[in-house]
């Protein structure tokens, strides 16, 4: 599937904060922690706990999310099929970053090691 110019503006403007709960839901009903959804959000974005917070409280659209983020040099690694999209092939570069997020949650809520999720590269391992 091939992103619209429509669903590329509403990923824009949907808000962080709406869509962070249900995160946090998907990696606690399989077992993990709040933590370890923390921690893979940080290697993608750079984001400590309290940057993700202030995110949260004031209803940050994922447009500003990512622009603010620090984008791991190693994201263009993530790939495979997200809600019906590869990852890979996502043109919008926002559209791409949000899919990249729900790709390393998908993947944690998985099971899947962390240490393949925080994707190190060729030299990293």
């Amino acid at each position: 599937m091939k992103p619209t110019p429509e669903h590329d503006a509403r990923m824009a403007s949907m808000t962080f904060a709406s869509v962070y709960p249900h995160y946090v839901t998907k990696v606690e009903r399989k077992g993990l922690t709040k933590e370890e959804l923390h921690q893979v959000i940080a290697w993608l974005t750079g984001y400590d706990d309290q940057k993700l917070q202030e995110l949260v409280n004031e209803k940050a659209t994922f447009e500003t999310f990512f622009r603010e983020a620090n984008l791991n040099p190693n994201a263009h690694l993530i790939t495979g099929t997200i809600c019906g999209y590869k990852v890979e092939e996502i043109e919008n570069p926002l559209t791409q970053q949000v899919r990249y997020l729900d790709k390393l949650v998908d993947e944690l809520a998985k099971g899947k090691k962390l240490e393949k999720i925080l994707r190190q590269g060729k030299a990293g391992g």
